[in-house]
């Protein structure tokens, strides 16, 4: 099946989307919550949504967070499409997809800001600032969980293999597909 490729996700978006797999995935499965370990982890995975923050300000086409706006009537319209079997193509987020990044950007940092909490003398010990922590964890959680299923979903149902774009940079989009700008 012929198709069109698009040059889409910088190297910097790469290395930051599977340095944060990494790291959260460390801090929510493989490190004991209260080591030194976990706590360096929790400030290297804020060091890098700050990072992204930033790139979002200043980066390349997709990575600027003016390229996926958060718009509920895109999210509506993406849904409509799914509900009704058209398939468009987006070639940065989707606006389903930039919803998710800001959710789990938003949700990591406060994860991060709740983690240093708990380490100062203002609020350590306070079971309100754990109890969030905990929350938030689960949420972004949920919220990986959501996001990957959507990837999946998406990949097959456009044939725009996602997983493969966030590796090497490049989507491949079948000719027959609408791309949307």
């Amino acid at each position: 099946m012929p198709a069109r490729t698009h040059k889409v996700w910088d190297p910097l978006v790469r290395v930051f989307h599977w340095s944060l797999v990494a790291g959260f995935t460390a801090n929510a499965f493989l490190t004991e919550d209260d080591s030194p370990l976990h706590e360096l982890v929790g400030y290297a995975v804020a060091g890098l949504i700050a990072l992204r923050i930033l790139w979002g300000l200043v980066g390349t086409r997709y990575a600027r967070f003016s390229s996926f706006p958060p718009s509920p009537s895109g999210a509506m319209e993406q849904l409509s499409d799914i509900a009704n079997g058209r398939k468009r193509v987006h070639l940065g987020h989707t606006p389903l997809g930039a919803l998710m990044i800001y959710n789990l950007l938003l949700t990591i940092l406060a994860i991060g800001a709740t983690g240093y909490m708990m380490t100062t003398d203002a609020f350590w010990g306070l079971g309100w600032v754990e109890d969030l922590h905990e929350t938030l964890v689960l949420w972004a959680e949920f919220s990986i969980v959501a996001h990957v299923g959507a990837v999946i979903w998406e990949s097959r149902r456009t044939g725009v293999n996602l997983p493969r774009a966030m590796v090497s940079g490049v989507k491949t989009v079948p000719e027959e597909i609408k791309i949307e700008a």
